[in-house]
């Protein structure tokens, strides 16, 4: 029985009306009882009784049917996923992010792996120094960073993370006794230097310029990695505001992670370069759209 008989025999099945079924498939209502009268003869036994008024399927007609949707199912099953592994949804997507953000982001590495057989994601470390080089290198397939990016070369894609900022202090630092502090105590403190690598606008978003009241907020040495901020928070030199996620995942000595409520809550993205773009890399975002923000 050829796919297009099998088409028409289940599709009239479904449908118990010649005319129907022909206008449905896009065929005459001669080219389905030529099918069915085919089948029929080659299976020598009726598969529907057919009156002036009605067709019904036949005992055998009904389990013929059974048989073949389940045969069906997994041929379209298995289409599904060659579709999907020649889309490129095989590949596997190197991920940076920053510290332990990868933890975070199992539900989504799950879904993805769920829904595109044979893909997968190796994390890779990224820096607030430096956070679209290795994009750009190709080192890297896609980043999570927080939002916003205005590179023109750079393509924003679903928020993946959304949560709260805490302020890094030593633990003998006065506002340590405090328990939390706020966007105006950083003029009265200096920041970390993340250096010329990172664009302004994206570090200022993190680290602003000038606090609520509009006081100049000063900035210390530069740190190009996560554990030099921590080095130069540890030793006094520096306050430094941060994601919540780094202090959820570390627990260094000296240092104290303050909530900082007047903050605005940190949205994190998938960025990837727009002229990379595949259908992997889509994939992933499509996922990530379809699960929303993780809450952290």
């Amino acid at each position: 029985m050829e796919l297009r008989d099998i088409e028409i025999f289940l599709t009239l099945a479904e449908e118990l009306h010649f005319g129907r079924t022909a206008e449905r498939l896009h065929v005459s209502q001669a080219r389905v009882s030529q099918a069915i009268s085919r089948q029929e003869r080659r299976l020598g036994v009726a598969l529907f009784d057919r009156t002036s008024r009605r067709v019904a399927l036949t005992p055998v007609g009904r389990r013929l049917r059974e048989d073949l949707q389940q045969a069906v199912d997994l041929l379209q099953a298995g289409l599904a996923r060659a579709r999907a592994a020649g889309a490129g949804a095989g590949r596997t997507l190197r991920l940076g992010v920053f510290g332990h953000a990868g933890h975070e982001l199992r539900p989504l590495v799950d879904a993805f792996r769920a829904r595109n057989p044979g893909g997968d994601i190796r994390f890779g470390e990224i820096n607030g120094s430096d956070p679209f080089t290795a994009l750009r290198t190709g080192e890297h397939d896609v980043h999570v960073v927080w939002l916003p990016v205005a590179e023109p070369d750079l393509t924003v894609g679903p928020t993946v993370l959304t949560g709260a900022r805490v302020l890094a202090v030593a633990a003998d630092h006065p506002l340590a006794a405090r328990g939390s502090a706020s966007l105006e105590d950083l003029a009265d403190n200096r920041v970390v230097d993340l250096g010329p690598d990172a664009p302004e606008y994206w570090v200022a978003s993190m680290v602003p310029l000038r606090t609520p009241l509009g006081r100049r907020v000063p900035r210390g040495p530069i740190a190009r990695t996560f554990h030099e901020v921590l080095t130069l928070v540890a030793s006094g030199e520096c306050v430094h505001p941060l994601g919540e996620v780094a202090a959820r995942y570390n627990n260094p000595p000296g240092i104290v992670f303050l909530p900082l409520p007047d903050a605005p809550a940190l949205p994190w993205a998938l960025v990837w370069r727009s002229t990379a773009d595949n259908p992997t890399i889509r994939a992933l975002a499509e996922r990530a759209a379809e699960l929303g923000p993780i809450a952290l």
